[in-house]
């Protein structure tokens, strides 16, 4: 299974690889302005990649602390005078909105 990953890796390594061989001309992405940047377009996708991935990351950023201070604000244990008798249906904690 570990060669097979490393394979796999490998073949998609080259595809990617090929990609940027065969599309070294350049290419011009006109901005706001009259600003324009002309770069290989490869270049160009690798950078609209790039910053569509930490946008998204960024998007993501305020649910990730909301999950985190949930999971590190955990509900304490129930004490053993608490213990309920075989059978017995336990209490169900309720959520809002869900």
């Amino acid at each position: 299974m570990k060669y097979l990953l490393w394979l796999l890796s490998a073949a998609i390594f080259f595809i990617l690889f090929s990609f940027a061989l065969n599309n070294r001309q350049d290419a011009t992405v006109h901005f706001f302005f009259g600003t324009e940047w002309s770069a290989p377009l490869v270049l160009i996708v690798l950078a609209a990649f790039t910053i569509g991935m930490v946008v998204g990351a960024l998007g993501m950023l305020p649910g990730w602390w909301k999950h985190r201070s949930a999971a590190i604000r955990q509900p304490e244990p129930l004490p053993a005078a608490h213990s309920f008798p075989p059978g017995a249906e336990l209490p169900v904690a309720r959520t809002h909105g869900l």
